[in-house]
């Protein structure tokens, strides 16, 4: 059980089918615990003709090279908060060219929506949740290896992100 308590009435909850799934929901009042996954927006940026990638400060995946991405946030769309990630993590200002695709796993909260972009202006600088950039050529790209205990999430991102990257 991800929640112990009912956050409309306080009763225990109780896990148990609803809909067809198992679900934590409420006995008294009825309410139902739904654990739905967060939209990530991730960019692959094109940038004198290399691929931008951040070294990540945060989990998952601290460390690693990666692609400027982050959570969606209430009141912008995907494609708004791939364009303002890229802006935070690594100073660019980007058009985006395509939708790369969508994935998603049943074991991690997330669905990552990836897009194709370009810059369009600002300046290459490592800003939130980056240690530095880089530019990269696209058969240049750093080998990393998963960590040597993995979550979930690290286990299913690091391959999407090489991935991502390749397509």
């Amino acid at each position: 059980m991800r929640f112990r308590f009912c956050p409309q009435c306080g009763a225990v909850l109780a896990r148990g089918p609803v809909a067809g799934r198992e679900r934590e929901h409420c006995p008294g009042c009825g309410y139902v615990a739904f654990h739905n996954p967060a939209p990530v927006g991730l960019a692959v940026i094109e940038h004198q003709e290399r691929l931008v990638l951040i070294r990540r400060t945060v989990a998952p995946l601290a460390g690693y090279w990666a692609p400027p991405s982050g959570y969606v946030e209430l009141g912008e769309s995907v494609p708004e908060a791939v364009v303002r990630e890229a802006r935070e993590e690594c100073g660019l200002e980007i058009a985006l060219q395509r939708l790369l695709g969508v994935w998603s796993h049943p074991e991690v909260n997330a669905v990552i929506v990836a897009y194709r972009a370009r810059s369009v202006g600002g300046a290459l600088a490592a800003g939130d949740d980056a240690s530095e950039v880089a530019l990269f050529a696209p058969g240049e790209l750093p080998r990393q290896e998963l960590p040597r205990e993995p979550t979930a999430t690290e286990r299913w991102f690091l391959p999407l992100i090489d991935e991502v990257l390749r397509a």
